[in-house]
């Protein structure tokens, strides 16, 4: 069972709730009003991205994520650990990890950058972010039990910190409960289930108002590790909000949905519009999913050259109400920006579509 609202500060989301990747404070191609006007509930943005460009300053002059993006509803904020990871991970070279946190050096970049636990949450909070994410250290599910179990012991140690960074902040900016920004932790132990425990029953004791499952969810097959995440899900207490951090297929949200999970986020579906791989419905999302509910249109294709039908006869976002399949594959192959942000809209709607469906579905 999962939760039917969550309260952020002057918001209240409706799970379950896709989450696009507004990683540098804007979904590429599309702006604020085209969000609201698709009926996306909140965004992710990223702090490791963000506190490079623009930089945190800039941020702040500009009035914040919320002021400087135009955008009204809930922002949660990544602490950047998973980033952070994938850069170090991909060329030592560029950082390194340590109990301090993490120091990196982008490529190209002349200037070293040092994140911890405690100028993460001094970022967020300053970013005017809705739910803080605590820093982590992101391990693929694939990392040997040695690598695992001190990506835990550092995880613990760095929320730990992040508690008290948050208390500190909410208490110096006299916060009260209602207005203050939620604070959520990261659930490592890659695919042990010993480790996810101890490190599941470690966050709880310390205490936070949400939970995200962390790590890659996937296996080297790309294929979701459901006995992984669902057992994640298991330990923490139905009352507490879960975010499937990175989750954002269609068909992995719904498995997600089933085991327990309330929020998802993922460029994948915004990513796959820009090149073409169009969402689509193969039922009226609003009598529920079954079968083989989820089909692609690429819109490259050839066959689609003359069609003058709209993506799809259940979506009423502004690119199927307006535009013909065949007018989309005109401006996908002269390159026209304007079929990014038709393209982008039509699959934020599908996501809404899906997760509307599946909070009035059985499955509930």
């Amino acid at each position: 069972m999962t939760l039917s609202t969550l309260k952020l500060r002057n918001h209240t989301l409706c799970p379950p709730v896709y989450l696009p990747d507004a990683t540098l404070a804007v979904v590429r191609s599309v702006d604020s009003s085209d969000l609201e006007n698709c009926q996306v509930q909140a965004l992710v943005m990223n702090t490791f991205h963000l506190m490079q460009k623009p930089g945190s300053t800039t941020i702040q002059s500009l009035g914040g994520l919320h002021r400087m993006s135009g955008w009204k509803g809930p922002i949660i904020t990544d602490s950047g650990g998973f980033q952070a990871y994938s850069l170090i991970r991909q060329n030592p070279k560029s950082g390194s990890l340590s109990e301090k946190g993490i120091s990196f050096q982008p490529e190209g970049n002349d200037r070293k950058f040092t994140l911890t636990p405690e100028k993460t949450v001094q970022l967020q909070i300053a970013y005017d972010s809705d739910v803080v994410i605590c820093l982590d250290d992101c391990t693929h599910v694939d990392a040997s039990r040695e690598e695992q179990q001190l990506s835990v012991t550092r995880t613990i140690a760095w929320a730990k910190r992040c508690k008290t960074e948050f208390v500190r902040q909410v208490s110096s900016r006299k916060l009260e409960d209602a207005n203050r920004p939620l604070l959520f932790a990261v659930i490592q132990g890659g695919g042990f289930p010993d480790l996810r425990r101890q490190c599941a029953e470690a966050l709880l004791e310390i205490g936070f108002d949400g939970y995200g499952f962390g790590g890659w969810p996937l296996d080297n097959e790309g294929h979701l590790i459901e006995d992984i995440i669902g057992l994640t899900r298991e330990l923490i207490p139905a009352e507490f909000p879960m975010h499937a951090l990175g989750v954002g297929h269609p068909e992995n949200v719904l498995a997600c949905y089933r085991l327990g999970y309330e929020l998802f986020d993922s460029a994948m579906p915004t990513r796959d519009a820009r090149h073409g791989r169009l969402y689509t419905f193969n039922q009226d999302p609003q009598s529920g999913l079954s079968g083989k509910w989820l089909k692609y249109l690429y819109i490259n294709d050839e066959k689609h050259i003359k069609s003058d039908r709209p993506i799809s006869p259940y979506c009423d976002c502004l690119c199927c109400r307006r535009f013909s399949i065949g007018y989309l594959h005109h401006l996908f192959k002269v390159n026209d920006t304007l079929f990014f942000r038709l393209a982008t809209l039509h699959n934020l709607k599908f996501m809404v579509q899906l997760t509307d469906s599946l909070r009035k579905s059985p499955f509930h």
